[in-house]
Order: structure tokens, then sequence, then C-alpha cells
């Protein structure tokens, strides 16, 4: 028989059952979607809740934080028909629980695989520089296409980043090559540039020392003609007053001629490389005398200009 006693037992036991599904508690950061006999009904938003047991339930557990989603590495072949390995990362977060939960079945998938077809079609279009140089592009082109693809799912996707671009290796080996090729240009066309700049100031250097060695020499020679007109001046002036003695019957006027013309000779005799030794019969009574001509010839001529503007 069955036991009357045990009743109110099972009773209770029912009852804490219910309790126990009848409330829920909502984490921060997620939202839960209930529904009513398999259909959505609402969004339960963080705390506390009350549900009707057994009619309603918990449909789906949405993480409402932004999540990062990993792409997977894969070969795409560029315009230029270079293949490369391509991998990305996606930054996105839900926005709509209810649509990210029942407009896309497995939505870290479907995210995962419009990227990777998007990656392919971004990075088709671009040569293999353009793809290894415009890599913000990339993203941002990325970017634009895959928000507006996931936005019906209540998705926003917020960054798409290129995490690696992978040439094979004999590319990656010719790119070194032409890169070492380019620097030994620039190097060789630097050191070029240092040789014609060199060279250019070399030639100036030496253009102006034969400009400053031709004005020394055009220097000298301008003191050397106007040495030479004052010696001429003197000279002229010292025959014209010799002149003028012998016009006057100075005899010691000839004495001053005869023993110039005595000295001059025995100094271009003594400076002539071909004679050493020479042997020349000289009285220094004459020579001596002819100087004491000269001598009385100065003075005479100062008395003269002494004497003239007495007159």
């Amino acid at each position: 028989m069955f036991d009357i006693s045990i009743f109110p037992v099972v009773i209770l036991i029912a009852i804490l059952v219910v309790a126990a599904k009848a409330w829920l508690t909502v984490p921060q950061g997620y939202q839960y979607t209930l529904e009513r006999f398999g259909r959505f009904r609402r969004t339960m938003d963080p705390g506390f809740h009350w549900i009707v047991p057994f009619f309603e339930r918990i449909g789906r557990k949405m993480n409402m934080m932004e999540q990062v989603l990993d792409v997977p590495r894969q070969e795409v072949i560029t315009r230029d028909n270079a293949m490369v390995a391509v991998d990305a990362v996606v930054f996105y977060q839900v926005l709509d629980a209810a649509k990210a939960a029942y407009e896309v079945d497995n939505l870290r998938l479907a995210i995962v695989n419009l990227t990777l077809t998007n990656i392919r079609t971004v990075v088709g279009a671009l040569d293999l520089d353009e793809t290894l140089s415009k890599r913000d592009e990339i993203n941002h082109r990325l970017l634009k296409v895959v928000d507006d693809a996931t936005s019906p799912w209540g998705i926003k996707v917020t960054r798409i980043e290129i995490k690696d671009i992978k040439p094979p290796a004999d590319l990656v080996e010719s790119m070194a090559r032409q890169m070492k090729a380019e620097r030994d240009k620039r190097a060789n066309v630097l050191e070029a540039e240092g040789l014609r700049q060199a060279a250019i100031l070399k030639a100036e250097g030496e253009k102006q020392a034969v400009m400053l060695a031709a004005e020394g020499r055009k220097e000298a020679a301008f003191r050397d003609a106007e040495a030479r007109e004052r010696a001429a001046q003197a000279e002229a002036r010292a025959t014209a007053m010799v002149s003028q003695a012998i016009a006057q019957g100075d005899v010691q006027a000839i004495n001053y001629f005869v023993a110039q013309k005595y000295v001059e000779a025995l100094r271009d005799i003594a400076q002539s490389p071909n004679q050493k030794v020479f042997f020349l019969p000289v009285e220094a009574a004459n020579v001596i005398g002819a100087i004491g001509g000269i001598a009385e010839l100065a003075k005479a001529a100062m008395e003269r200009q002494q004497s003239a503007p007495r007159r």
C-alpha cells in the first residue's frame, strides 16, 4: 500500500525543484535569451530574473563583451601571381543577443569563414609589393566588408588586423637580393656624388690659387714697372743735371760719366759666368779721383739749387 505519510515530502521536494527552476541570475557582460515552448520571448539582462518552470527555458547565453577571434593562415594568390600566406585576427562585439543567437548558426565559424573569403578577395586584387606595404589599407577594406556583411547578425566588427604576410622562401631571397642591389646602387651613387663634389672643390681651389697667383704676379709686375719708372725718372734727372754741367764746361761731370761706366764694366765682368779669373790693370787713384769728382759735381748742383731762389 502507498504510504500517505511520504506524500507531503514529495510535494515539498517538488515545490523546491520548481522554485529552483523559477529564478536565475545573469552575470555581468552576458545576456540570455528566454524561450517559451521553444519560441524566443525576450532577452534577459544581467541580474536576477523569474521564469515559469517547464514552460520557459534559457535558449542561448550570449557574451556581450568584445571578443577576439583568430583567423587561421591561408595561402593567397596576389594579382601578379605570387603566393603568400596570410593570417589575421578579428575583434567583434555582440550588440543584439537575439540576432546573434537566431540569425546565424555558429557565429564564430561564420565570422572566420567570411573573413577568410574576403582576405582572398582583397589580397588577390593587389600586387605583392602593395600587399606587403599597404597593410593598413588591407585592414580597412576587410573591416568595411566584413562589418557590413555581419551587421544582420547583430554584431559589430570593431577591428581586423593582418598579423603576418609571409611570401615564399624564393621570393624572400629574391627581394633580399633586390634590396641589396638597390642599397649598393645608392651607395655607389653617393660615393660618385662625393667624388664629384671633391673634384669640384679641388678644381675650384686650384682656380682660386691660379687667380691669386696671377693677381700676385700682376701686382709684382705693376710694382716692378713703377720702380723702373721711378728709376728711369731719377736717371733722366741725373742725366739732365750732368748734361747741364757739361754744357757749362764743368770737367767733373765728364769724370762722373767716365767713372760710372768704369764701375759698370767692372760689375758686368764680375757677374759674367764665363769669366772666373781676370787680370785688369787698375789705378785706384784714378777711381778715387773720379768718385771725388762726383762729390764735387753733386756739391755744385746743390749750391746752384740753393742760390736759384735768391735770384
